[in-house]
């Protein structure tokens, strides 16, 4: 609930004019329950970012080539869906992670760097791998993983800080279609 509420109000005031009274006041707890659980507003603000990391890259699986059941194609799409999906299902904290997180305090960027250098690792590994298969043109695949990661990034600040009313689906289908016409050559 302490959370929910923080959550929100991050969202709404950003993080430096955010206060503990008005976490307090919209969870609808005590000022002294709020420090049972938490010792400042950065260590509450650490862990809606800590979880929202986590989700994300339970989010992304690695494309299996060999994989019987499920098209190349589709598993792009799905990657994509699941990223998407996971980005606009929480509003509140992809705006927190897209504004507010960075330049927070040198440890945050080291934080936010970190994550996504993992997610970019992943993402490179992946193109490296469908370069061998010959899915993905040849080229620097950490500068396409950097690439990628901007578009996505990018789309969705736009989308949720302009409020555009895009339909999920939509937005993951420009995205995927996108990569096509970039780097990617799959076949169907």
């Amino acid at each position: 609930m302490i959370l929910l509420a923080a959550k929100e109000v991050f969202a709404k005031h950003g993080y430096h004019a955010a206060k503990i009274d008005d976490i307090v006041a919209a969870a609808g707890v005590a000022r002294g329950t709020f420090y049972l659980y938490f010792e400042d507003k950065r260590t509450i603000f650490a862990e809606i970012v800590d979880r929202a990391f986590a989700r994300l890259g339970m989010a992304i699986v690695r494309v299996d080539t060999e994989d019987p059941t499920r098209s190349v194609a589709e598993q792009v799409r799905g990657n994509v869906r699941a990223i998407v999906h996971e980005l606009l299902a929480d509003p509140a904290t992809t705006k927190i992670l897209l504004s507010d997180a960075v330049g927070l305090d040198a440890a945050f960027d080291r934080k936010l760097i970190s994550f996504y250098e993992e997610v970019g690792k992943l993402l490179a590994s992946s193109l490296e791998d469908g370069q061998e298969r010959g899915i993905v043109l040849p080229g620097d695949a950490r500068i396409f993983a950097i690439m990628t990661l901007g578009a996505l990034k990018e789309t969705i600040y736009q989308v949720l800080m302009r409020e555009l009313a895009y339909p999920e689906e939509r937005l993951i289908e420009e995205l995927y279609g996108f990569l096509c016409r970039g780097y990617l050559r799959i076949p169907g």
